[in-house]
């Protein structure tokens, strides 16, 4: 027997979605503020391993920094959630039609570290699926994705700076979505 699911009626609230670097935190305090909120919660990182079945870095290695972006692109622009705290991948803010469904799906947070605490917590970035250019440093992704995502962003958080409750406390004062 097939499942069918129910038609649902819009719901007032809006699903709130973290944007940033690797190492930002945004996978642990996705998890701090869902549980705060009583919502679900998705890391979309998560969803892309288990709907190919492979790590972020055989994703990549299979098929390619410019198809590993398109796949990306296309599972987050399909997200039809609510209630939900999104948790992205870093590369997420390079395609336009995921930043667009994430921002109608509701607030976008940016998780804000400074390039050395970004290069500290990732080092060479070996073995983490990130989606880096070949010839690229990670101080160049730094300084390319930062305006991306504070363009994206409807609230930036510094997250070097504050302990991860103390950052969860931040976004619940800015955001109206408790």
């Amino acid at each position: 027997m097939a499942f069918t699911p129910i038609k649902r009626e819009a719901v007032s609230q809006p699903c709130v979605t973290l944007v940033g670097m690797a190492g930002a935190g945004k996978s642990t305090l996705g998890g701090l503020l869902a549980k705060r909120l009583g919502w679900g919660q998705l890391d979309t990182d998560r969803y892309m391993e288990s709907y190919y079945g492979l790590s972020l870095q055989a994703i990549m290695d299979t098929y390619g920094l410019d198809d590993f972006l398109r796949i990306e692109e296309g599972l987050v622009s399909d997200l039809n959630l609510t209630r939900t705290v999104i948790s992205t991948g870093g590369s997420v803010i390079y395609g336009p039609r995921a930043v667009k469904r994430l921002k109608r799906l509701g607030p976008v947070v940016l998780l804000d570290i400074d390039e050395a605490t970004f290069i500290e917590r990732v080092g060479d970035g070996e073995n983490r699926g990130l989606a880096i250019g070949p010839g690229k440093t990670m101080r160049d992704l730094y300084s390319e994705r930062l305006p991306l995502y504070r363009e994206a962003a409807d609230l930036t958080v510094r997250t070097d700076q504050c302990a991860p409750d103390e950052c969860v406390d931040i976004i619940l004062q800015h955001l109206d979505i408790a």
